[in-house]
């Protein structure tokens, strides 16, 4: 019998009201259990693979690693779920007790992996929630339906950003010296569409981060900053920076070979040859089929472009105007000691793909081109050192 802290997450209601609702009200957040344990894995470097025109990979590398953990639960459980959070040069976790082994070793399976294949450094470790609680810091979660497909986690506090400073500070144990010859399944994994331009030509690709400087008002201030993005850009739907109409594949064999290598390790010309045939009729697939349609318009509904890890991650699409009034009330914020954020305008998205089936088992994970995340990490970091 699984115990009851097991299923913490799955058996967390669904809110399906809007997000700011949500984050006002710290009585629908929950504490995540202290037997937990908090699972970062980070590609060390990350800043420098990026300015060395790497973007692309360190993308994959960190969606892999999401892929990588969810394929393993699934084999130990199909109907389990666990929070993850994506942030283009890693992936965070929240893991019960009973199954962190496991994801550590699948993790550390991958870390050799991606050396290997990307020539990336991954850093994995772990915090327990328990050790998070003694130093008085804060970690309490809550679930909402964005849509009508994704469902997604929400955090409050400083718990998850703690974890990972230990871990990338060696304050953590950390697995990067285990030996392991086994590996790693990254069935799923898909990687074969274009850069994804913004809707029109006037519009840009926006990447933000925004930390409350006080853990006691996160949710009051996290609320008004998405009302503020509300206001200014749309509702979720609107900002989206992923839009059907831009969807296009890459059907270059140069592109199938990159997911060939980074999904299975090694060259397979079968593997070569089916998916880059697959990709070539993908076109055709979507726009002359129900069931390739239907996905075509799901991607856009279930792309990760809002994560609220105790920090604010988004990316989304604006123009100039949109963009010069979200900065001058996000510096407003930080003149008054409020927030510290960072922000990265790019001319378009990235995407890499988990496609269990193309129903609605299917994840996006979204970035901007020329770094995304990680140069709108640049500048957050410096504001952080100094603040």
């Amino acid at each position: 019998m699984l115990k009851s802290t097991q299923r913490f997450y799955q058996n967390l209601p669904t809110h399906r009201i809007a997000l700011p609702s949500l984050l006002s009200d710290e009585r629908l957040f929950v504490k995540v259990p202290d037997t937990w344990y908090v699972v970062v894995a980070d590609i060390s470097g990350s800043t420098q693979a990026v300015s060395q025109g790497q973007h692309n990979d360190v993308n994959l590398a960190a969606a892999g690693a999401i892929i990588a953990v969810l394929n393993e639960i699934k084999n130990l459980d199909k109907k389990y779920q666990i929070p993850y959070f994506f942030g283009g040069d890693g992936a965070t976790f929240l893991i019960p007790q009973q199954i962190h082994e496991s994801v550590l070793t699948v993790l550390e399976n991958y870390r050799v992996h991606i050396k290997k294949i990307l020539d990336l450094d991954l850093l994995v470790g772990e915090v327990s929630v328990k050790k998070i609680y003694a130093e008085k810091v804060k970690l309490k979660l809550a679930k909402i339906r964005l849509n009508d497909y994704l469902t997604v986690p929400v955090v409050v506090g400083s718990g998850l950003h703690y974890a990972e400073r230990l871990v990338k500070d060696k304050g953590a144990t950390t697995y990067k010296t285990r030996n392991s010859a086994e590996g790693v399944n990254l069935t799923g994994m898909e990687c074969r569409w274009d850069e994804i331009q913004p809707r029109d030509e006037s519009k840009r690709v926006i990447c933000l981060l925004v930390s409350c400087v006080e853990e006691s008002k996160h949710n009051k201030v996290y609320a008004s900053i998405l009302e503020k993005i509300h206001e200014i850009f749309g509702d979720f739907e609107e900002r989206q920076p992923i839009s059907t109409p831009r969807l296009i594949l890459n059907t270059t064999i140069s592109k199938i070979r990159k997911e060939m290598y980074a999904r299975i390790g090694k060259y397979n010309a079968a593997y070569l040859l089916k998916n880059w045939l697959i990709t070539g009729l993908g076109s055709y697939y979507f726009k002359f089929f129900k069931d390739g349609r239907e996905y075509l318009n799901k991607v856009s509904q279930l792309s990760d472009t809002l994560m609220i890890d105790g920090s604010i991650n988004t990316v989304m699409e604006g123009d100039e105007i949109q963009i010069t009034n979200l900065i001058k009330y996000l510096d407003k914020l930080e003149t008054k000691g409020q927030i510290i954020y960072g922000i990265h305008v790019t001319h378009a998205s990235i995407m890499s793909c988990y496609v269990q089936d193309r129903k609605e088992n299917h994840i996006h994970f979204v970035d901007g081109t020329e770094g995304g995340y990680t140069s709108a990490a640049i500048s957050f970091k410096k504001k952080w050192a100094l603040s």
